[in-house]
């Protein structure tokens, strides 16, 4: 496919969207991204080419009429964990979703769908897996042009992962962890957004499924210590052994926000970590953690001495 046209992008306000929109814009692509909540969202308003508009993106009426005259579509929609337990939200959010979309690109005539997945989709006991692999069925089971990626976890500026870990780390002298010796090898969203940009303007990507991983494999406990260490600050990371992992995932069930649950408790008894190499597939060099996260990491670091020396000039935080 040329890079020209629109594409349009589900789920572009969040971390991967974030850094996507850009890049199809540079790359000569116009971008309409639907949002719930389009006010929200002014920092993608003055990117040439980009178009962000208010829908109900679960609406199949409202997603058709957005998908008119557009050459490609993207979906990054996704959640982590749902309001209860049951696997409802997963199920809307992932499998639904996919079903609603691939009906309406079909009726608007779209033939280009790139969806974002996950490691190990289709496996295990989790409704995120389980969720994420009825989505794909469905995609492969179309007519459409499609391409999927299946990520392991995904670092970078503002992502959920190490800055997620940093803010725990920064509030807890000791941080218990269940499932510590999961195996991950976390990969880089600018690669992540790259391996997207690549797949939409080569047409023999349609039809395959790539994998994406970074060049280090580290288990989640080795991830927390390496977020620590950067931060430079002294804290105890232990690994809890199954039953007590599985009452912390219990209890985070009704923690407000879930930062954990037991639905990613169920998700962490698989490792993620690719079979293949999708981003050499594509052409891209995986970028290690140590070439990003220090500096990410840094630049936060830098803000709390700043905020500290205040605290202790002042006595107070500074507005």
């Amino acid at each position: 496919m040329n890079a020209s046209g629109r594409v349009v992008v589900l789920g572009g306000t969040g971390f991967v969207g974030r850094h996507l929109v850009p890049r199809l814009v540079a790359a000569g692509y116009n971008v309409t991204v639907l949002s719930r909540h389009r006010d929200r969202h002014r920092e993608l308003w003055p990117l040439p080419g980009v178009e962000v508009r208010n829908a109900d993106v679960h609406d199949a009426g409202t997603l058709e009429r957005n998908l008119r005259g557009a050459v490609a579509a993207i979906n990054l929609v996704g959640i982590l964990n749902e309001r209860g337990r049951k696997g409802t939200g997963f199920a809307r959010a992932h499998t639904e979703l996919t079903r609603t979309l691939v009906a309406a690109m079909g009726r608007a005539g779209v033939p280009r769908l790139l969806q974002m997945s996950a490691l190990r989709a289709g496996e295990g006991t989790s409704h995120y897996l389980r969720t994420r692999g009825e989505a794909e069925a469905l995609v492969k089971a179309s007519n459409l042009a499609w391409t999927l990626f299946r990520p392991s976890v995904i670092f970078g500026p503002g992502d959920g992962l190490y800055c997620r870990f940093a803010g725990l780390l920064r509030l807890m002298p000791v941080l218990p962890m269940a499932r510590a010796k999961t195996r991950f090898a976390p990969v880089y969203v600018g690669d992540v957004v790259a391996a997207f940009v690549r797949a939409l303007a080569d047409d023999a990507t349609a039809g395959r499924t790539y994998e994406l991983g970074g060049p280090r494999v580290m288990s989640l406990r080795e991830i927390v210590a390496h977020t620590r260490d950067l931060l430079r600050l002294r804290r105890v990371v232990i690994g809890l052994p199954e039953p007590l992992g599985r009452l912390q995932a219990l209890a985070m069930d009704f923690v407000p926000g879930k930062p954990f649950s037991s639905d990613n408790w169920k998700s962490l008894a698989l490792d993620s970590v690719p079979q293949s190499d999708g981003l050499a597939a594509l052409g891209i060099a995986a970028t290690p953690v140590e070439a990003i996260m220090p500096r990410v990491l840094g630049h936060t670091l830098g803000k709390q001495d700043e905020l500290d020396a205040h605290r202790k000039a002042h006595g107070a935080d500074p507005l």
